[in-house]
């Protein structure tokens, strides 16, 4: 049951990388994103997409935890679950997923406006928490740019 939760935790290994592992298992949810057709990736197949996600990362969050410490590098699955949230609702284009990748890294290696306290909830709630809020304020940014139009 254990390896199950690694798999989670690391986004099916990418967490294992190291240094940049965030960033590369941010940039694999933006290439996944930009693959499925848009017929098959409606609203609610984003909506019930994040909700697995979210739910898998503090369970696996939960259980890594006591193996590998306090929100150890190794977990990116949060990272997963913030870019989801920076990309979901918005037009699947390449233009808007590479600035959503960007804003969402800000926000994430950053951490303004109350998402390092964030970090502070226990266990597997602390690890997803403050990237949900990295991309909930990266996708609010992303927004305007789209309906402002602004490139």
């Amino acid at each position: 049951m254990i390896e199950i939760h690694k798999l989670v935790a690391t986004f099916f290994g990418l967490g294992y990388i190291g240094k940049g592992g965030g960033t590369l298992a941010a940039v694999a949810l933006c290439i996944i994103w930009l693959l499925i057709p848009t017929q098959d990736f409606t609203i609610l197949v984003q909506i019930l997409s994040l909700i697995v996600v979210c739910v898998a990362g503090v369970w696996s969050g939960n259980v890594v935890d006591r193996i590998w410490g306090k929100d150890s590098s190794k977990v990116v699955i949060d990272e997963v679950a913030g870019m989801m949230i920076t990309l979901i609702f918005l037009p699947i284009t390449l233009k808007y997923v590479l600035t959503g990748l960007v804003l969402f890294r800000f926000f994430d290696i950053a951490k303004p406006l109350l998402i390092k306290r964030m970090e502070l909830l226990p266990k597997g709630w602390g690890v997803m928490a403050d990237d949900v809020l990295a991309g909930l304020y990266a996708h609010i940014l992303l927004m305007v740019i789209v309906h402002f139009k602004l490139f």
